[in-house]
């Protein structure tokens, strides 16, 4: 009875080891690596920025400790820099409104329809990032002055001037900013399943319904993050820009080409502390993307 006992117990354990084994060589090829373990890769990682990001940055914050405060302050808010920083930010933030919007109508055209030329529009959406900045502002500027094709027929027929104005600003960072809504939006548009759509239909929701209450709450983090890239990529935009702003005082002056100023009159210290105001608005902008895509995502879930 013994020895019977005994070896049904072992014929179980052989079951259960041979049932689990394959399972535990699973895990065994799932702890494999193909990058060097965590310590190696951290210090890797921490090399990089350190390098790359942090030594550079670092850089701002000693040149501007060259002022004493009072004078950082009193460089930082000179009338003619705060009045480019309010020209920077005001058509950066319109700019990246225009982004947003635009930019989603063009993911959803690149997701959901088939068109022919799909795949060279697919592919012009990144050109800004690769065509150099300089180029980009010498083509719009040629377009949109009073003698060019395009300026020239809103400056007859109604009257507006888009080059060497802030509207030129906005058409600029408008071009160089609408990529990081559409790489931003189009991965969430692809995921989302059209079913969703034709439940909401048949639930009896109209279009404009099922664009606020099932897409819309989808897209939000994703729409959100590419708004807040484009604004910040516009605060920090010059080689597009210069050319096309006319660069006038109080006027169409931005803040990068305050701090060029600066720095082709060797001053290090004014430029350094101009430059490290719009790092801090870059950060505090960083921030609330990060705030806003964390809450919006809870949303989003909860409403899943």
């Amino acid at each position: 009875m013994q020895n019977g006992c005994a070896g049904a117990i072992a014929s179980c354990a052989a079951a259960a080891v041979e049932r689990w084994n394959p399972i535990l060589k699973e895990k065994k090829r799932k702890k494999k690596r193909v990058i060097p373990g965590f310590g190696l890769s951290l210090g890797i990682v921490t090399a990089m920025l350190g390098l790359i990001v942090v030594i550079p940055l670092c850089t701002l914050v000693i040149f501007s400790a060259q002022l004493s405060f009072p004078e950082f302050i009193s460089t930082v808010t000179r009338p003619r820099v705060l009045s480019s920083y309010a020209v920077s930010f005001r058509t950066a933030f319109v700019a990246a409104v225009i982004d947003a919007v635009m930019g989603t109508i063009l993911a959803w055209v690149l997701v959901r329809y088939e068109f022919p030329g799909k795949e060279i529009m697919n592919g012009i959406i990144e050109l800004p990032f690769a065509l150099p900045t300089a180029v980009a502002g010498i083509s719009l500027t040629h377009l949109t002055t009073t003698n060019g094709w395009v300026g020239s027929i809103f400056y007859r027929l109604f009257g507006i001037q888009i080059a060497y104005t802030t509207i030129g600003i906005t058409v600029a960072l408008v071009f160089i900013g609408i990529p990081f809504v559409v790489r931003s939006v189009q991965p969430v548009l692809e995921s989302l399943d059209p079913q969703f759509e034709e439940a909401a239909n048949i639930l009896g929701a109209n279009g404009r319904q099922t664009l606020w209450h099932v897409i819309l709450p989808e897209i939000f983090p994703s729409l959100i993050a590419g708004f807040t890239t484009s604004f910040a990529r516009g605060l920090g935009e010059y080689g597009s820009v210069v050319f096309i702003a006319g660069n006038t005082p109080y006027k169409t002056e931005i803040a990068p080409l305050m701090i060029m100023s600066e720095l082709q009159e060797y001053d290090y210290a004014s430029a350094t502390s101009i430059a490290l105001v719009m790092l801090l608005a870059a950060f505090a902008i960083l921030f609330i993307n990060a705030v806003v895509q964390s809450r919006a995502s809870r949303i989003v879930s909860g409403i899943a």
